[in-house]
């Protein structure tokens, strides 16, 4: 064959085609399976990291019905619980006796059945209830009593916590979540911290806790040590710290929806990983996937349209030291119970991930507008706002 002969070099120049197709073809195989190993590595590995419990026999039989709702969709209630050990270094900070675990915060989250909003509603752990009789682990039976909120997560874990907050509210929970308190710092790392403004330093000698005044992107000891700090912060303890948990949650909501971590898959796995390790969850919830349908479900809500609050409180006068559930805690609990969103009045010390305390946003107009507002004192009103919400801000040990 000569040199010239096309039939040889076009049967070259189709090799060598087929040659690179092959070289390219094979490229993508790689790349498609090495992704998808290491999409299924990451879903066996996040999903081996949750801690899932069935407690519906500890429930009992008499629990709250779910309202018949004439609405498409189907409102969720979620319980989501702050557990730590008083056992080891550091971690006794309220200086109580006795190993085992507490849960010292408390939320209720509610998603709309519509999925247009969703409130979490802080329940103080000193405030004094009525808990039910609750069942442990092995179905023997827990006495009931008067007692502080956080008492029932004590004796029965968190099917006794919920099962006392659905007897004293009529509320159905759907799903409970327990984020441990040990691994909520190495989630607020995996994001490179998060931002808070602290109006004072704090220099509290009951737990060993110090921090300086100032703005600025908490991690990891500190982190935690923000949230859970009680003394020599606010004036109203206990209050003023589930306010300083809203205010960060909120930021840390802000951060994850963020390009800085839903664009970085390497920072979002190192949160994934940290925040499925710290879980423990009921079984219609415990898995990777189930979460990530939740989460999804939140996509379109918007931060400014998840807001936070504390249920309505007054003192125990037996005890200023203790709270009690105000009578205005009834009206919110129906308005959860039949999926209705807050209302002015329950929601003027409202917290959300957009408007947090100590931002550049602007104060909730709910907090500042009056049913029976004379409409000529409507310039002096942002200002009487303003002062309510410094005030508050305040009492909480939060920036104004």
């Amino acid at each position: 064959m000569s040199n010239d002969d096309p039939t040889g070099r076009h049967r070259g120049e189709s090799e060598h085609k087929h040659r690179l197709l092959s070289v390219l073809g094979y490229g993508i195989l790689v790349l498609t399976l090495g992704f998808g190993l290491f999409a299924v590595y990451t879903y066996r590995h996040l999903n081996e990291n949750l801690n899932v419990l069935n407690v519906d026999k500890q429930l009992g039989d008499d629990r709250p019905d779910q309202a018949d709702l004439q609405k498409s969709g189907k409102p969720l209630n979620i319980m989501v619980m702050g557990s730590d050990s008083r056992e080891g270094s550091g971690n006794n900070i309220d200086g109580l006796t006795g190993g085992g675990q507490r849960s010292d915060t408390t939320m209720v989250l509610h998603l709309s059945a519509d999925r247009k909003f969703a409130y979490g509603v802080s329940l103080p752990r000193d405030a004094m209830v009525e808990r039910p009789t609750c069942y442990d682990d092995d179905m023997e039976e827990i006495p009931g009593g008067f007692d502080m909120w956080n008492a029932a997560f004590a004796y029965g874990g968190p099917a006794c916590a919920i099962r006392q907050f659905e007897q004293l509210s009529g509320v159905r929970i759907d799903h409970f979540v327990v984020v441990d308190f040990n691994g909520f710092k190495d989630m607020v790392d995996a994001i490179d911290g998060v931002e808070v403004c602290i109006p004072e330093d704090v220099d509290d000698d009951v737990g060993n806790i110090h921090l300086k005044a100032g703005t600025r992107e908490l991690e990891g000891q500190e982190a935690l040590n923000y949230v859970r700090v009680r003394h020599n912060i606010s004036n109203n303890g206990d209050i003023g710290r589930m306010k300083r948990q809203q205010a960060f949650i909120a930021a840390m909501v802000n951060k994850v929806s963020s390009k800085g971590v839903l664009g970085r898959p390497d920072r979002l796995f190192s949160f994934l990983d940290a925040a499925t390790k710290s879980l423990t969850l009921d079984q219609r919830l415990g898995s990777v996937v189930k979460i990530k349908n939740l989460a999804e479900q939140f996509q379109n809500i918007g931060t400014d349209n998840i807001k936070f609050i504390t249920v309505p409180w007054d003192f125990y006068e037996p005890d200023p030291n203790r709270l009690v559930w105000a009578e205005d805690a009834n009206l919110l609990w129906k308005k959860m119970k039949f999926d209705e969103p807050l209302s002015k009045r329950l929601s003027s010390d409202v917290i959300t991930a957009a408007r947090r305390p100590g931002s550049t946003a602007t104060p909730d107009p709910d907090s500042s507008e009056s049913p029976s507002a004379d409409p000529s004192d409507e310039a002096t009103e942002p200002t009487e706002a303003e002062t309510d919400a410094a005030e508050a801000a305040e009492a909480n040990g939060l920036c104004a």
